[in-house]
C-alpha cells in the first residue's frame, strides 16, 4: 500500500540576517524580492513584528525557543562563548520528541559554535548541514541547493511530518578581496549592488552618496537572497507540500546600518514575519496590524502541529491572528533588550503601539550613530539622530516621531506615560528575572579570562 501522508502538517522555517523589513510586500518599491512577495500574497503578512534584541544570537535564541534572551543564557554572540542554558529546549527538540523529522540547513547562530553533529545533538536535529566553516560555502543558492535535496527526501517519507530549518547568511555585511579591515559591505564576493529601480534610503538616514552606495549593495544583498528563498518555495510546491506545510519566513532583527541593528529603536528591533498554511486557512494575503514578539512563534507552530507547548515559554500563539481573528495576537505591548555585542551595553526597552520607553543602564560608546559596535558604515543618521542619549530614559511618541528623535522623558506632560511604561518594564524583568536587576553581568569572556589568569602554572 502507498505511504499515507501524516495529518500534522510540516513545518518550513526560512530565516535571513539582518533583514528587518526590507522587501517589497513591507512597502520598500526598490528592492526586488518576487518570491518573499508573493509568499506574503499567498500567505499572512505580520506588519507589527518586532524582534526582542537587535543582534544575532540573542534574538535566535529567543526566536527558536520562544523564551527572551537574558532567560536562555544567550546575552551575546555565540561566536563570543555565550550559549544556550543545559534546560533550555529548541524547538527542533519540542517536535522531534513528538515524532517529527528535524534538519537544520546552512547558518544557525543561536546556540555555540560546535561541528555539525554537536549542534544536532544539543538542539534536537536529526541532521545539521552547515555547508562548511568558509563564508562561501554558506551562501544562500548553495544553502537552496541543500534545502532541495532534503525536502525531496522528506517527500519520500509522507507518513513522518518535518521540521526544516534553512538558515540564510545574507544580506548580512560580508568581507570581500577588497576590504580594508574597516568598511565592510554587503555583497562579498559572490553578489552585485542593484540600483536599477533607484534606491530606498531609511528615513533615518541622510540622503547622500555614502548611504546610495551601501543601500543600493544591500538591495543587490536582499535580491540574491530572495532568489534562493524562491527556489526552496517553487520546489516545496512541486513536491506537492504545500498545502499541508506551514511555511515561515523571518529575519533576527533590523538592518545592519546606523541607528539600527544594535539599538533599541525600531529600526533595530522590526522584522519581516511572513506566514503560510493553506490547510490551517492562514493565507490570502491576509495583514495581520496586532504587535507581535519573535517568542510567539515557538508557542504557534506547536499550537499548528498539535504539541503541548512548555509552561515557561514568554510568547503567545498567533494561531488566532493567523485565522483572520482582529486583535487576537494578545500582546498590547513588546518588550527588546540588548546586554553585549561586541562590548558591554545594557539597555532594555518596552513599546507599545504609540509609545517607546528605553532604559540606558550604562554608558558606552555613543551607539546612535553605530551599526554593528564594530565597523564604519558609509551611511550617516540625520543630525539630531547622533548624540548621546539625554539621560537614564529615553521617551518617544512613535506617531508624531516615527524615527525616535525626539526625547520626551524630561516632558512633564509625558510623565504620567513613562511612569507607567517604566511600571511595565520593571514587572517584566522582574517577572523574567533578568539579571540586570542584580547587578552588571560579566561575559564569559571575563569568565574564560579569569580562568586563564589564575590558573595554577604547569610542573615543568
Amino acid at each position: 500500500m502507498p505511504k499515507q501522508p501524516n495529518p500534522r502538517p510540516n513545518v518550513l522555517l526560512l530565516h535571513a540576517h539582518d533583514l528587518g523589513r526590507f522587501l517589497g510586500c513591507y512597502g520598500v518599491p526598490t528592492v526586488r524580492t518576487p518570491a518573499l512577495d508573493g509568499l506574503a500574497a499567498d500567505g499572512v503578512r505580520l506588519a507589527n513584528a518586532f524582534c526582542t534584541a537587535p543582534q544575532c544570537s540573542p534574538s535566535r535564541a529567543a526566536l527558536f525557543t520562544g523564551r527572551y534572551p537574558h532567560s536562555t543564557g544567550v546575552m551575546g554572540l555565540t561566536h563570543h562563548r555565550w550559549d544556550l542554558y543545559e534546560d533550555e529546549r529548541h524547538i527542533a527538540e519540542l517536535l522531534r520528541a513528538a515524532g517529527y523529522r528535524t534538519d537544520l540547513i546552512g547558518i544557525h547562530h543561536e546556540s555555540l559554535v560546535r561541528p555539525d553533529a554537536e549542534v544536532a545533538e544539543r538542539l534536537g536535529f536529526d541532521t545539521v548541514d552547515t555547508l562548511g566553516e568558509a563564508l562561501i560555502d554558506q551562501r544562500a543558492e548553495l544553502v537552496a541547493d541543500r534545502a532541495v535535496e532534503v525536502l525531496t527526501e522528506r517527500a519520500a517519507t509522507p507518513e513522518q511530518p518535518f521540521y526544516l530549518q534553512v538558515g540564510f547568511l545574507e544580506p548580512h555585511r560580508l568581507p570581500s578581496r577588497t576590504f580594508d579591515g574597516v568598511t565592510m559591505g554587503f555583497t562579498g564576493d559572490h553578489m552585485e549592488p542593484d540600483d536599477s529601480l533607484g534606491v530606498t534610503v531609511p528615513g533615518y538616514l541622510r540622503e547622500d552618496a555614502g548611504a546610495h552606495e551601501e543601500v543600493a549593495e544591500l538591495q543587490g544583498a536582499v535580491a540574491y537572497m530572495d532568489a534562493a528563498v524562491g527556489r526552496v518555495l517553487a520546489h516545496l510546491d512541486a513536491l506537492g507540500l504545500t498545502e499541508n506545510t506551514v511555511t515561515v519566513f523571518t529575519t533576527d532583527h533590523g538592518l545592519a546600518l546606523p541607528r539600527a541593528k544594535c539599538t533599541l529603536y525600531d529600526p533595530g528591533l522590526e522584522t519581516a514575519l511572513l506566514v503560510r498554511a493553506p490547510g490551517l486557512g492562514w493565507g490570502g494575503g491576509r495583514v495581520v496590524d496586532d504587535l507581535v514578539s519573535n517568542v510567539d512563534l515557538v508557542p504557534t507552530l506547536l499550537e499548528a502541529a498539535g504539541v503541548e507547548a512548555p509552561a515557561n515559554l514568554h510568547g503567545h500563539s498567533l494561531a488566532r491572528a493567523l485565522s483572520g481573528e482582529d486583535g487576537a495576537a494578545q500582546r498590547d505591548v513588546i518588550f527588546g533588550e540588548l546586554t553585549y555585542h561586541n562590548y558591554y551595553d545594557p539597555r532594555r526597552c518596552v513599546r507599545s503601539d504609540r509609545f517607546k520607553l528605553i532604559v540606558n543602564l550604562d554608558h558606552a560608546l555613543a551607539h546612535t550613530a553605530a551599526a554593528t559596535q564594530s565597523w564604519r558604515p558609509r551611511s550617516t543618521p540625520h543630525a539630531g539622530h547622533m548624540g548621546w542619549p539625554s539621560g537614564k530614559f529615553e521617551l518617544y511618541d512613535l506617531h508624531s516621531d516615527p524615527w525616535e528623535a525626539v526625547d520626551l522623558a524630561d516632558d512633564p506632560e509625558y510623565r504620567d506615560t513613562l511612569e507607567e511604561l517604566r511600571g511595565r518594564l520593571l514587572h517584566w524583568m522582574t517577572d523574567t528575572a533578568d539579571p540586570l536587576l542584580n547587578g552588571p553581568v560579566p561575559s564569559p569572556s571575563y569568565a574564560y579570562a579569569r580562568e586563564l589568569l589564575t590558573r595554577a602554572p604547569a610542573v615543568g
